[in-house]
């Protein structure tokens, strides 16, 4: 198993995160992109370990369609960073 990468985040950095998830869970659908373009220095590793994290929380709250959501942003926003590991279709 591939060693996990310890991400250090510090509460106020992590009080933005929460702060860009709830928008994120509150817009309209479609401006997704807008308010994440309007945060790039919050866009890193760390921020995607929280959406994971508040996506974990949520699926085990019974919210699965904002867990769904969370981990698609996350993934989106993975491999546009760059994080997400390229997989070659297989057909």
């Amino acid at each position: 198993m591939a060693e996990e990468q310890k991400i250090t985040i510090t509460e106020e950095r992590q009080n933005l995160y929460f702060s860009l998830i709830d928008r994120l869970l509150k817009c309209p659908n479609g401006q997704e992109p807008e308010i994440l373009e309007a945060e790039p220095e919050l866009l890193d590793a760390g921020f995607i370990h929280t959406i994971l994290q508040v996506s974990a929380a949520f699926a085990h709250q019974g919210n699965s369609d904002g867990a769904e959501f969370l981990v698609h942003i996350a993934r989106e926003l993975s491999k546009q960073l760059g994080l997400y590991p390229q997989v070659p279709n297989q057909e």
